[in-house]
């Protein structure tokens, strides 16, 4: 299969690169050993996990024993608040922070109009219908998502789809990536629609970072697993 034309523009090519480096799959470097430093980095660090933890957790917590709706979404909107303030006093990069508080701003503010609480997390579960969807698609349109990733990522370009091994680890990758948002959707969903708004907070929390830092992992360990096996002495040794 001829790929040589397929690659995309230098410009965009280096924005998208740029842009994917900074998120959690930017981290997952081909041919190094994952270690559980390197995965607190790739989730944004002690601060990171600081600021996507605790306003869902002072949502539950908040929610569960006063059941005031105005005081359980507006204290996240004050905590994310403060995360930015924190960052710009230690001139820490601002991008996280900034993603957070209009999330979670966007989210409040739902809940307030419709006046009930489990609005809160109909942006979550948007984000997750959106992402589900773009991998499938992206499977069956046979440029798996994960593999696109990881040709800007990396100086393979889109070399992988020539390679055996290379392609059915970025298959896999992008299909377990679907399946995560797939189960979030799953219990979520009908959380929801219960209107089960205890159950729902807990449920986000759980299949939140942890859930997301277990995935990174394993994807750093199918990557490692093609591209540093193949880097030893630069052939395929799968085909």
């Amino acid at each position: 299969m001829a790929v040589e034309d397929e690659s995309p523009p230098t410009g965009f090519r280096d924005a998208f690169a740029d842009a994917m480096r900074k998120t959690g799959l930017g981290q997952v470097a081909p041919g190094e050993v994952p270690t559980a430093a390197s995965l607190l980095r790739a989730v944004g660090g002690v601060r990171g996990l600081i600021e996507s933890i605790l306003p869902g957790l002072g949502f539950l917590v908040i929610y569960t024993l006063t059941k005031s709706l105005v005081l359980s979404v507006l204290a996240p909107v004050a905590l994310a608040l403060v995360f930015v303030i924190v960052r710009l006093a230690t001139k820490t990069p601002l991008t996280q922070a900034l993603a957070g508080i209009v999330g979670i701003a966007l989210s409040a503010l739902l809940a307030l109009l419709t006046g009930k609480a489990e609005a809160n997390f109909i942006p979550g579960i948007v984000i997750n219908v959106v992402s589900l969807t773009v991998l499938l698609v992206s499977i069956l349109i046979r440029w798996p998502l994960i593999g696109i990733i990881f040709g800007f990522l990396t100086n393979d370009g889109f070399q992988w789809r020539k390679t055996k091994a290379k392609r059915r680890a970025l298959y896999l990758a992008t299909w377990l990536w679907a399946a995560l948002f797939g189960l979030r959707l799953a219990v979520e969903v009908p959380l929801y629609l219960a209107g089960n708004t205890e159950l729902l907070a807990g449920a986000k929390l759980i299949l939140g970072v942890p859930l997301y830092a277990g995935m990174l992992w394993v994807t750093w360990l199918l990557v490692r697993a093609v591209y540093g096996r193949l880097s030893d002495d630069g052939s395929d040794t799968s085909q």
